[in-house]
């Protein structure tokens, strides 16, 4: 799709995501983040979120650090709680 910013020369920091979607889920879990990625996906962004790829119960900080890296930009769902979240600080 933006294959013109995907030159990075590390593999292990290639573009895989246009999008990278965080949000807290204990706040906002199937409410506005679940439209917004339904959106996304349908305007055929490659839109990374948490809960389709991360196991219940695996290292979520070392589980996101990769698709962060290798994701174009980031949109941020802010919540009232989405700060005192450690899984939704930079890792």
């Amino acid at each position: 799709m933006h294959s013109s910013l995907a030159s990075y020369s590390n593999p292990e920091f290639q573009v895989m995501y246009d999008i990278f979607l965080s949000f807290r889920g204990l706040d906002t879990h199937k409410k506005f983040p679940d439209h917004l990625y339904k959106s996304l996906k349908r305007e055929e962004f490659q839109t990374f979120r948490d809960d389709d790829n991360i196991e219940k119960g695996e290292n979520i900080k070392y589980k996101l650090q990769k698709p962060i890296w290798n994701s174009r930009m980031s949109i941020i769902v802010l919540s009232k709680n989405y700060a005192n979240s450690t899984a939704c600080r930079p890792v």
